[in-house]
């Protein structure tokens, strides 16, 4: 993480996603502007969290550890994401772990400011509410598809959700396949069975492997075999 100085970059960012209207600016607000690179952690699952955390540039993946050791994909965040509301509101530690999809810029601000200024400030507790019940939205979406989805729906849903051009921001549009043991663990599968689903859509033309690479050759066969699931 890297601590940035940059006061008309920030104040470009508040203005940008309407600050204003949330928070009250007329006092001094100690906001921390932080970005961080891609593949980076930003928070650790178990780990105290002192910071309400809003996303304003790049893409950000959330996960959940499970038993084994493996952890299982929740969804994915765009602009304008805040993370760390049920750790202020509960007192507890991060529930999940956070990864810079690509280069993210996220600006800070401290619970004891919050929880000093801000929480009986009827416009921040709306947009709080509003961002956890999404967040339960998707949570329970992630919940019933990691359940009940086939690994099909659910790859391709993956895919959607990281690669599509619709989908804002992305790994790219070509997808390593020295990844596809990373990306079981997160969709609930095994290595194997996503290596049979994989080579079943490059017969189908769906895909293309090329090497160590794969590439999207049919995004609305991709799409209708998500059956309009994403981890958005």
């Amino acid at each position: 993480m890297k601590l940035l100085h940059n006061e008309p970059l920030l104040n470009a960012k508040l203005k940008d996603f309407q600050f204003e209207h949330m928070l009250d600016l007329t006092r001094p607000v100690p906001f921390a502007l932080q970005q961080y690179e891609q593949g980076e952690i930003i928070l650790h699952e178990g780990f105290a969290l002192h910071s309400l955390l809003f996303l304003v540039q790049g893409k950000i993946k959330v996960t959940s550890c499970i038993e084994t050791g493996k952890s299982l994909l929740l969804r994915f965040g765009h602009p304008f994401s805040i993370i760390g509301d049920i750790e202020l509101i509960r007192n507890v530690p991060v529930q999940s772990q956070i990864e810079a999809v690509n280069e993210c810029l996220l600006i800070g601000l401290s619970f004891d400011y919050i929880k000093q200024h801000e929480l009986k400030n009827p416009r921040f507790t709306s947009t709080l509410l509003d961002h956890l019940s999404y967040k339960l939205q998707t949570c329970t979406t992630a919940s019933r598809v990691n359940l009940l989805a086939s690994v099909e729906n659910r790859f391709a849903s993956y895919l959607m959700s990281t690669m599509s051009p619709g989908s804002n921001a992305s790994f790219g549009m070509e997808l390593q396949t020295d990844h596809i043991g990373e990306i079981a663990s997160l969709l609930g599968t095994t290595h194997r069975h996503l290596n049979r689903v994989l080579q079943a859509f490059v017969q189908n033309r769906m895909l293309e492997r090329n090497g160590q690479m794969i590439r999207v050759l049919d995004w609305d066969a991709i799409e209708r075999a998500s059956n309009g699931i994403r981890y958005e």
